[in-house]
């Protein structure tokens, strides 16, 4: 009898080793696809450092240092990133050319935060059959959170529609009974907007957004728009026009003395190239949102995340314009590319590495504001969709309240 026992433990004792050996055999076992090794992730990347949009181009260069900075201080589970990032001009064709020497030529793992939406439209039918991670554009269209659709494709910052229902969610907390005249560029970037707006607003839309009033690109000056809007007797005045034409709307607001509450979009809220043309005093009391931190303002001189980032500039990227806010996001999209490639381990699988994106959970880069957390899932593939609003007092934008979330019902 005690034999028996003593053979049953035995043979339990083994199944139970052998069990444990393979759970280790398991967890320990690498999984990589092409692009990822024992020492090595490669990603890709493509930007405008060249063309209309190169002042875009600092943020390949800010996230090469980011990377590298990450390999010195001995790289991400041990291995080192190979950051190979092409210039495309801001030209889809040139685009096109360089994803696909990325993916073909170079066997890169994934592409990073890859700029602009006309150029990453050209090639997110290719990524996604090649099932390449097109992974935290550096775009706002609203487009890139479509899982179902588009499951290899993810944006970063918050999108225009997010902008836009923040922007719906302020006016009709401080106005209950606005009259909204939406003034915006009639295209992609400026018909999210109005979309957003109207998400919000919901049944109320007929009664609030009086006036909506589109312009083109190519025309010379929006003055005339301006004139109209002021007729139609609106007390909230949304702009969604890119800089040359958000300081012209300022400059005539002020010499028509039109002052509505003025809502501006944060794609033209830079002081030397829309506040100053248009004039400082005219911009007084813009109103506009944002997600990230002025390395320039001195707010954040005691903010520990902005210490961290300062401590990187002067080491990786001395002399470097701190004003700059293409500098602060692009630390922002390297660093949250870092704790998703750290989420993923040793399976350094493109599929893993998507499962990973979209598994992000109150994540907070050194440089958004307070208050502001990434967050994804398999169903939201829109990582910020928080922001602060803020006010253009003094010559500088000043943040106030409190963090407001996209989400339309609260």
């Amino acid at each position: 009898m005690n034999n028996k026992k003593l053979s049953l433990a035995t043979s339990f004792a083994a199944a139970a080793a052998f069990a444990a050996l393979t759970t280790q055999g398991a967890l320990a076992q690498k999984k990589y696809d092409t692009g990822a090794s024992d020492t090595e992730i490669k990603i890709g990347n493509v930007e405008a450092y060249s063309g209309p949009a190169s002042a875009y181009g600092v943020i390949g260069k800010i996230e090469d240092a980011y990377f590298k900075m990450i390999n010195d201080q001995g790289g991400v589970n041990g291995r080192k990133i190979n950051f190979v990032s092409y210039d495309d001009g801001y030209s889809p064709p040139k685009t096109v050319e360089q994803v696909r020497k990325l993916i073909e030529s170079d066997e890169v793992f994934l592409v990073f935060n890859a700029l602009g939406t006309p150029t990453q439209t050209a090639v997110q039918k290719y990524q996604n059959a090649k099932k390449v991670p097109q992974l935290f554009l550096a775009t706002g269209a609203s487009k890139w959170n479509d899982p179902k659709d588009f499951p290899w494709t993810m944006g970063f910052q918050p999108s225009y529609r997010v902008e836009a229902r923040i922007f719906a969610k302020y006016i009709m907390k401080e106005k209950p009974n606005a009259k909204v005249a939406v003034f915006y560029a009639n295209d992609d970037f400026g018909k999210d907007y109005v979309a957003g707006l109207k998400e919000v607003f919901g049944d109320k839309t007929s009664s609030i957004l009086i006036a909506e009033e589109s312009y083109e690109t190519t025309e010379p000056s929006i003055d005339s728009h301006i004139v109209k809007l002021k007729g139609t007797g609106a007390d909230v005045f949304v702009n969604i026009s890119t800089p040359k034409f958000a300081a012209q709307a300022i400059k005539k607001m002020a010499e028509l003395e039109w002052k509505p509450m003025h809502v501006m979009t944060d794609v033209s809220i830079s002081i030397g190239a829309v506040m100053k043309p248009a004039g400082l005093d005219a911009s007084e009391g813009v109103l506009s949102a944002g997600y990230l931190k002025d390395a320039s303002d001195s707010q954040w001189a005691n903010d520990e995340g902005m210490k961290k980032f300062m401590t990187f500039i002067d080491k990786y990227m001395p002399g470097a314009n701190i004003s700059d806010a293409n500098l602060v996001y692009g630390y922002a999209a390297a660093q949250t590319m870092v704790q998703v490639l750290k989420q993923a381990g040793d399976n350094l699988t493109r599929e893993n590495v998507m499962k990973q994106a979209a598994s992000l959970r109150d994540f907070v880069p050194d440089t958004l504001i307070p208050g502001i957390r990434i967050n994804t899932s398999a169903t939201d593939f829109a990582p910020i969709e928080q922001l602060k609003m803020m006010q253009f007092k003094n010559g500088q934008w000043v943040l106030f309240g409190d963090i407001i979330s996209a989400e339309t019902g609260g």
